[in-house]
């Protein structure tokens, strides 16, 4: 399954994948919401930096999911501060995923970059920053 992740511009998200400090992507909610139990090991990360352009920019391969039970906002925030060193989370990112109810930590593999190129987001009605895609190919538009 290919999914496409938009990650925070202004944490420099993508940038830190890139060179290697960040190899754990977070994703939280107070209930569980996408991609809680929709991703797993060995599905393809397709990343796309929200600053508009929406171009895909990257690629990297899922190598571990973890999908939290229930969490009190206190375990939550432990976990978001016990994997710091792999989310590399800045403050407002910190501040936005500590304290959810349900917690998805998706460590990542073999990230590459790619020439860049759009895909047809019409299929996908709700603009959120993760999309179950499927096949990346289908929603490539031409270039």
């Amino acid at each position: 399954m290919d999914h496409v992740v938009y990650l925070d511009y202004k944490a420099k998200e993508l940038q830190n994948i890139k060179s290697g400090q960040k190899t754990m992507i977070i994703r939280g909610a107070m209930g569980r919401k996408l991609p809680y139990g929709r991703v797993n090991k060995s599905d393809v990360l397709y990343f796309v930096e929200n600053k508009g352009d929406g171009l895909v920019k990257a690629k990297a391969i899922v190598e571990e999911v973890f999908n939290s039970e229930k969490l009190t906002k206190e375990e939550s925030v432990e976990i978001v501060e016990q994997n710091q060193d792999k989310l590399l989370l800045n403050a407002g990112l910190t501040k936005r995923f500590s304290g959810k109810r349900y917690l998805v930590l998706i460590t990542i593999q073999e990230f590459q970059a790619l020439k860049p190129f759009k895909i047809d987001r019409s299929d996908y009605g709700n603009m959120d920053d993760w999309l179950p895609v499927g096949d990346i190919e289908k929603d490539k538009t031409g270039q």
